[in-house]
């Protein structure tokens, strides 16, 4: 007997977190109790009890996930929730990061929405997806950066990130939202 199409899907989605206040850093996939039932189901080799057993942890899956105790999501909403948190400090979302390669973690590119100097002379830029960052050195831009301006921000040493604007050398910058 086949596994409906809501469930394989539910299955292929995959991704867990805890929502407890508290809770580990993320734990593969695998050891997910709810999801750990679900794949454990293929041991069973009668038919009957293999679909059963299907069916009840399917809708054990199901109702865990509308009550909140478990969350999936997909690589795009990954890769979305990653770059939208870029440059905050957050609690390990090493999570978010099975599957990726390093080095698509350490930089975003983006394009400036608007771009200000603050009362002590340094940049307040804000990005095209919201994002604030302020400048937190006193290196001078050759050019002045503005709406439109090419961004790329990686991280650097020491939990500093720096910013290139338009290929100019690169400003240190921290986050603000």
């Amino acid at each position: 007997m086949a596994v409906s199409k809501p469930i394989l899907g539910l299955a292929a989605l995959i991704a867990v977190a805890g929502l407890a206040c508290g809770a580990r850093a993320a734990a593969p996939a695998s050891e997910v109790p709810a999801l750990r039932a679900v794949l454990d189901c293929r041991a069973l080799s009668d038919g009957v009890e293999r679909l059963a057993c299907f069916d009840r942890t399917a809708a054990a899956l199901e109702k865990a996930e509308h009550a909140g105790d478990l969350v999936t999501i997909d690589r795009a909403q990954r890769r979305a929730l990653r770059r939208e948190s870029f440059g905050l400090t957050l609690p390990s979302l090493s999570l978010f990061d099975r599957g990726e390669k390093v080095e698509d973690n350490d930089r975003l590119a983006g394009t400036l929405a608007s771009a200000l100097r603050g009362a002590n002379g340094r940049w307040i830029l804000k990005l095209d997806d919201g994002a604030a960052w302020r400048q937190i050195d006193d290196d001078e831009l050759l050019k002045e950066p503005r709406s439109g301006s090419k961004v790329v921000i990686r991280k650097g040493a020491l939990g500093a990130y720096l910013m290139n604007i338009d290929g100019q050398p690169s400003i240190k910058v921290h986050r603000d939202n």
